[in-house]
Protein backbone atom coordinates (compact mmCIF):
# COMPACT_ATOMS: atom_id res chain seq x y z
CA UNK A 1 0.00 0.00 0.00
CA UNK A 2 0.91 3.43 -0.67
CA UNK A 3 1.88 5.98 2.24
CA UNK A 4 -1.43 8.50 1.52
CA UNK A 5 -3.42 5.12 2.52
CA UNK A 6 -1.93 4.94 5.85
CA UNK A 7 -4.13 5.21 9.20
CA UNK A 8 -4.80 9.26 10.13
CA UNK A 9 -4.13 10.38 13.00
CA UNK A 10 -6.36 10.46 16.00
CA UNK A 11 -7.81 13.70 16.23
CA UNK A 12 -9.88 12.68 19.37
CA UNK A 13 -9.20 14.47 22.79
CA UNK A 14 -5.51 13.28 24.22
CA UNK A 15 -5.11 11.31 26.75
CA UNK A 16 -2.65 11.94 30.09
CA UNK A 17 -0.34 8.70 30.23
CA UNK A 18 1.07 10.43 33.78
CA UNK A 19 1.40 8.40 36.87
CA UNK A 20 -2.13 9.54 38.08
CA UNK A 21 -4.52 9.52 34.46
CA UNK A 22 -7.27 10.33 37.15
CA UNK A 23 -5.85 13.07 39.16
CA UNK A 24 -5.50 16.38 36.86
CA UNK A 25 -3.57 19.02 36.83
CA UNK A 26 -6.05 21.81 38.37
CA UNK A 27 -6.61 19.37 41.27
CA UNK A 28 -3.20 18.08 41.72
CA UNK A 29 -2.91 21.97 42.60
CA UNK A 30 -6.19 22.78 44.37
CA UNK A 31 -6.22 20.24 46.49
CA UNK A 32 -2.52 21.22 48.16
CA UNK A 33 -3.26 25.27 48.15
CA UNK A 34 -7.06 24.10 50.00
CA UNK A 35 -5.13 22.28 52.54
CA UNK A 36 -2.79 25.39 53.10
CA UNK A 37 -5.89 27.57 53.06
CA UNK A 38 -7.80 25.86 55.70
CA UNK A 39 -4.21 24.85 57.50
CA UNK A 40 -3.36 28.61 57.70
CA UNK A 41 -6.49 29.78 58.29
CA UNK A 42 -7.25 28.09 61.63
CA UNK A 43 -3.55 28.61 62.50
CA UNK A 44 -3.91 32.43 62.19
CA UNK A 45 -6.94 32.24 64.14
CA UNK A 46 -5.52 29.81 67.00
CA UNK A 47 -2.24 32.56 67.07
CA UNK A 48 -5.14 35.43 67.24
CA UNK A 49 -7.23 33.71 69.82
CA UNK A 50 -3.80 33.32 71.83
CA UNK A 51 -3.23 37.14 72.12
CA UNK A 52 -1.80 37.94 68.82
CA UNK A 53 -2.46 41.21 67.16
CA UNK A 54 -4.89 40.82 63.68
CA UNK A 55 -1.59 41.63 61.73
CA UNK A 56 0.53 39.25 63.26
CA UNK A 57 -1.64 36.06 63.52
CA UNK A 58 -2.37 36.99 59.87
CA UNK A 59 1.45 37.44 58.74
CA UNK A 60 1.72 33.48 60.90
CA UNK A 61 -1.86 32.09 58.86
CA UNK A 62 -0.12 33.17 55.17
CA UNK A 63 3.34 31.50 56.19
CA UNK A 64 1.81 28.75 57.52
CA UNK A 65 -0.60 28.51 54.54
CA UNK A 66 2.08 28.78 51.87
CA UNK A 67 4.44 26.67 53.96
CA UNK A 68 1.49 23.86 54.37
CA UNK A 69 0.64 24.13 50.43
CA UNK A 70 4.05 23.80 49.63
CA UNK A 71 5.20 20.61 51.45
CA UNK A 72 1.55 18.96 50.52
CA UNK A 73 2.93 19.44 46.61
CA UNK A 74 5.75 18.54 47.18
CA UNK A 75 4.56 15.06 49.23
CA UNK A 76 2.08 14.69 46.25
CA UNK A 77 4.14 15.12 43.87
CA UNK A 78 6.92 13.03 44.63
CA UNK A 79 4.66 9.79 46.16
CA UNK A 80 4.57 7.70 42.66
CA UNK A 81 8.66 7.81 43.18
CA UNK A 82 9.25 7.16 46.31
CA UNK A 83 8.67 3.16 48.27
CA UNK A 84 5.37 2.72 50.39
CA UNK A 85 7.85 3.04 53.21
CA UNK A 86 9.03 6.44 52.65
CA UNK A 87 5.90 7.85 50.88
CA UNK A 88 3.82 6.55 54.75
CA UNK A 89 7.05 7.98 56.60
CA UNK A 90 6.07 11.56 54.75
CA UNK A 91 2.80 11.25 55.41
CA UNK A 92 2.87 10.60 59.05
CA UNK A 93 6.07 13.61 59.07
CA UNK A 94 4.01 16.10 57.70
CA UNK A 95 0.63 15.27 59.78
CA UNK A 96 2.34 14.70 63.19
CA UNK A 97 4.69 17.83 62.56
CA UNK A 98 1.23 19.88 61.47
CA UNK A 99 -1.16 18.75 64.17
CA UNK A 100 1.59 19.16 66.66
CA UNK A 101 2.31 22.97 65.62
CA UNK A 102 -1.52 24.17 65.86
CA UNK A 103 -1.81 22.18 69.19
CA UNK A 104 1.53 24.17 70.73
CA UNK A 105 -0.38 27.41 68.93
CA UNK A 106 -3.32 26.75 70.99
CA UNK A 107 -1.81 27.43 74.09
CA UNK A 108 -0.89 23.72 75.12
CA UNK A 109 2.45 23.31 76.61
CA UNK A 110 5.57 21.86 74.29
CA UNK A 111 5.95 18.57 75.67
CA UNK A 112 2.10 17.97 75.07
CA UNK A 113 1.97 19.28 71.24
CA UNK A 114 5.23 17.15 70.81
CA UNK A 115 3.73 13.94 72.06
CA UNK A 116 0.69 14.61 70.46
CA UNK A 117 2.28 15.41 67.35
CA UNK A 118 4.39 12.07 67.08
CA UNK A 119 1.49 9.62 68.24
CA UNK A 120 -0.42 10.98 65.03
CA UNK A 121 1.92 11.21 63.49
CA UNK A 122 3.30 7.43 63.75
CA UNK A 123 -0.72 6.62 63.36
CA UNK A 124 -0.97 8.06 60.01
CA UNK A 125 2.31 6.60 59.01
CA UNK A 126 0.95 3.49 60.08
CA UNK A 127 -2.21 3.91 58.36
CA UNK A 128 -0.67 5.35 54.99
CA UNK A 129 1.58 2.25 55.37
CA UNK A 130 -1.08 -0.77 55.16
CA UNK A 131 -3.31 1.42 52.62
CA UNK A 132 -0.29 1.55 50.19
CA UNK A 133 1.05 -1.82 51.05
CA UNK A 134 -2.42 -3.27 50.63
CA UNK A 135 -3.08 -1.64 47.11
CA UNK A 136 0.30 -1.93 45.38
CA UNK A 137 0.14 -2.00 41.73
Amino acid sequence: MDAHTAAAPRHGPRRHHGRHPHLSVPAAWAVPLLLGLCYGAYAGFLDHEQGASAAGATVLGVVAAAVTAALCRLVGRWQARLMPELRATAYGALTGAAVGYLHSLSGADHPRSVVLGLLLGLGTGIASFYVFYTHAD
